[in-house]
């Protein structure tokens, strides 16, 4: 069974790779332009992921942390 961020990262990449496909289908910019758009923007989406990820590995970190120091205070 997959957990609720499991579905959510999937949901995330199928739901990219569809904008992708039909943004490459409708497109009236040349190859060159649509292929600076797509660096441009997969870039923006990287960045945006990083942080995030970022952002839950430190929250992740304090947690853990603080079930640690509660643990020790417990003993």
């Amino acid at each position: 069974m997959k957990s609720s961020a499991g579905n959510a990262i999937s949901g995330f990449i199928f739901g990219a790779a569809i904008g992708l496909a039909a943004g490459l289908l409708f497109t009236p910019r040349s190859g060159d332009e649509t292929r600076k758009k797509l660096n441009y923007r997969a870039k923006e989406y990287t960045d945006d992921v990083t942080k995030k990820l970022s952002d839950k590995i430190d929250n992740l970190r304090e947690h853990v942390t603080e079930i640690g120091n509660e643990a020790k205070s417990n003993k």
